[in-house]
């Protein structure tokens, strides 16, 4: 089993207020999320929100890890999280503005 510790994924919210992808696990792939950072570069603060939807389904309440967490202008927030994700769980983000930069990192084991 090969082990990758990496950067996970990137993601600057493109449209305010709608769900993006941070990150898929691929196929053949168990995945450790180690640390999610979240980046306001705006000069006002903003919300966020971060979800783990189980292989890929559509949202529902009971996926949110954070929900509409205020985040201070020019400011981040990171979190150490240690998740662990299957084949095609995927990990969303969305912010409140188009201001918001989402880290994760992590391991993949393969």
């Amino acid at each position: 089993m090969a082990t990758t510790y990496k950067v996970l994924g990137q993601a600057s919210i493109t449209t305010a207020n709608t769900l993006q992808t941070l990150y898929t696990v691929p196929a053949a792939t168990s995945t450790i999320v180690s640390t999610i950072t979240v980046a306001n570069r705006a000069a006002s603060s903003g919300t966020y929100r971060i979800a783990v939807r189980v292989a890929g389904a559509s949202i529902a309440n009971a996926q949110y890890l954070i929900y509409d967490a205020s985040l201070s202008a020019n400011s981040t927030d990171t979190m150490t999280l240690g998740i662990t994700l299957a084949a095609t769980d995927v990990v969303s983000v969305q912010a409140s503005t188009t201001d918001f930069s989402f880290n994760a990192f992590g391991t993949e084991l393969s």
